[in-house]
């Protein structure tokens, strides 16, 4: 029985008879759209393309796509060719991209022509790539993705078993150089069946929007697998998603399931409230993952929006949420508990479980772990301890059964002799209501000591004192957690994905 992943996300459609149905539609650009049986022709005559130019199985197909249509058509068509496409954050710069198309040693680069001149530097000592296709005008040396697929056959989809290496993830880099994650076929549907139907419960006359870019694992899943298992629509924006343009889609696309981040919930709450008025949406229900959701920010959306935000964690080396709210039953502040599905323990250092309401890193089992990362043997045996996967982060269990998120493992320290969890700083922080987003970090003081250090990003038109702040937050924390210093910032460093990156703040000694 052929296993290979494309059968059931794109062409099991059209034996269902959603072959007209739209899959996907774009809210910036030409604004065009794709249905189920145009994506099973084009992403088939993808593949056939492929062959054609000589990219064999296995091989690496680097995708440097925005969300476009032609996304969802290279990914499936290089899964139907048996190819690896390796879809690459479209936000990177080019000596990021070298080591990444090194490293990779993909045969073949697929690249929007908007990121041409970023990447094109990238390419220049590389040895390994042997087709450039460009997603519009072709540079000289290069194919044109219209060219690349004219006349070509629609091809057989390549024969694969569930355990079969299907595509690669790189992580984010959050903190150090990306790691190339291989993800099989059966993860693609093991997340679609379990978070996207048992938590989300996504249907068929759903619209999705994610503001998530499909280049990573919480993106790919919101904006493709997740609505392509039930049929459903999805809008893509291939621009940099703001309030002004989140706004605007939703007012005229009119989707019923949003997926963002928490670092953009937060900032449509602040321009909503500054309106004063109600959203134009219609927004049955939202998902957040990347980081905490701060619980400040949960509340004030769902009392703006009327829907809930499901809270969740999930990583690149599990390909999607696997602790998470659901539905009717969310505790803001939390990630809420195991989704079906997975497993999840909170061990010390030495890997004993740790007694309940007591800090400990989470470790996770389920049917989504990758297989391990590539050309990291020391790292994929540090992280993927036979079942279970290593996330670093550190958790809490509350005496409800909930599991409340404290940081990174790198990102703890211990003030008098406790740990102190940056985040439960940065959610005490965020909940005056003049600061718009926080970051805190460990910093010595004059005697050697580490104590919390906190960078603020300040609402539009509001002012704070700090002292005040630092008073505020020790009433809602306690003494021994407030931070000593406060340093006001027009922005903090993040990753594409929007999480934050306390590692350039401590690389700075705790100063701005």
């Amino acid at each position: 029985m052929n296993q290979n992943a494309a059968l059931y996300f794109v062409d099991r459609h059209l034996a269902e008879g959603r072959g007209a149905k739209t899959a996907f539609r774009e809210a910036d650009g030409a604004q065009r759209s794709l249905t189920y049986a145009e994506l099973a022709d084009q992403s088939a005559r993808f593949a056939g393309a492929l062959t054609a130019n000589g990219i064999h199985r296995d091989e690496r197909v680097a995708m440097l796509v925005r969300d476009q249509l032609e996304f969802p058509v290279a990914f499936w068509g290089a899964l139907k060719a048996g190819a690896v496409p390796v879809p690459l954050n479209t936000l990177l710069a080019a000596p990021v991209y070298e080591v990444i198309l090194n490293d990779s040693r993909a045969s073949m680069l697929i690249v929007s022509a908007q990121l041409w001149e970023v990447v094109k530097p990238a390419i220049k000592a590389n040895t390994f790539l042997r087709k450039i296709v460009v997603i519009g005008a072709a540079p000289e040396g290069c194919t044109s993705h219209a060219d690349f697929v004219k006349d070509a056959p629609a091809a057989e989809t390549a024969l694969a078993d569930d355990d079969e290496m299907a595509f690669w993830l790189y992580s984010s880099g959050s903190t150090g150089a990306p790691k190339g994650v291989r993800h099989l076929h059966a993860s693609l549907k093991a997340t679609s069946d379990t978070f996207g139907q048992q938590i989300m419960g996504l249907r068929e006359d759903d619209v999705v929007y994610s503001v998530a870019k499909m280049f990573f694992a919480y993106g790919l899943g919101n904006a493709m697998t997740f609505p392509m298992a039930v049929g459903a629509t999805t809008i893509i924006q291939a621009g940099r998603p703001t309030p002004k343009s989140v706004f605007a889609i939703m007012k005229t696309e009119r989707p019923t399931v949003f997926c963002g981040v928490p670092t953009l919930y937060a900032a449509l709450v602040a321009e909503q409230e500054k309106k004063g008025t109600a959203p134009e949406h219609c927004i049955r229900l939202c998902a957040s993952a990347g980081e905490a959701l701060p619980r400040e920010i949960g509340l004030r959306w769902e009392k703006l929006w009327g829907a809930e935000i499901v809270d969740g964690v999930g990583s690149t080396e599990m390909l999607h949420i696997f602790l998470s709210n659901r539905p009717g039953d969310i505790a803001y502040g939390t990630s809420g508990v195991a989704v079906p599905g997975y497993e999840v323990r909170l061990v010390d250092e030495q890997d004993n479980d740790v007694p309940q309401g007591e800090v400990g890193e989470l470790l996770v089992r389920g049917p989504s772990s990758a297989e391990g990362y590539w050309k990291r043997r020391d790292k994929s045996q540090s992280t993927f301890q036979g079942y279970w996967t290593r996330t670093g982060d550190k958790y809490h269990c509350t005496p409800e059964g909930r599991f409340v998120y404290s940081g990174r493992t790198d990102d703890m320290f211990k003030v008098s002799g406790i740990w102190v969890s940056p985040f439960e700083v940065e959610q005490a922080l965020g909940e005056h209501p003049a600061v718009l987003e926080s970051a805190v970090v460990a910093r010595a003081d004059a005697q050697d000591l580490l104590k919390p250090a906190a960078f603020i990003v300040i609402k539009d038109g509001q002012s704070v004192d700090t002292e005040a702040l630092k008073e505020h937050v020790k009433a809602k924390i306690g003494m021994w957690k407030y931070p000593r210093w406060i340093t006001v910032v027009d922005e903090l460093p993040k990753t594409a994905t929007g999480k934050i990156q306390r590692f350039k703040l401590r690389e700075t000694g705790g100063e701005a």
